[in-house]
């Protein structure tokens, strides 16, 4: 099974990455092909109270990597990445891993 890892960097405006990130890019998520699972997490501030390091992480699931190649490459996926740019204001990192 291949993860990708989306970390987002604290946003500009965090209502308006809120409402873009459910009402646009989830359903560019949902309709993405081969995604055979996804994960969501908001980050909670340090047990010290400082920031965390980032805002938002997302996880998607692919069964191998020839499944997440083609997932990434179709049209769907192709969107959902573009999108990134519309909403992700503080930046994103993204990885890919294998998972054991």
């Amino acid at each position: 099974m291949i993860k990708g890892t989306v970390l987002y960097g604290h946003p500009n405006d965090a209502n308006a990455f809120e409402k873009y990130y459910a009402e646009t890019h989830l359903p560019l998520v949902g309709k993405t092909k081969g995604i055979i699972k996804s994960e969501y997490t908001k980050f909670l501030p340090n047990p010290d109270g400082s920031a965390a390091s980032y805002y938002r992480m997302a996880e998607i699931y692919f069964a191998g990597p020839a499944e997440m190649q083609q997932a990434l490459n179709s049209p769907e996926g192709k969107a959902m990445a573009a999108d990134l740019a519309n909403f992700a204001t503080g930046g994103v990192t993204i990885l890919f891993g294998a998972v054991e």
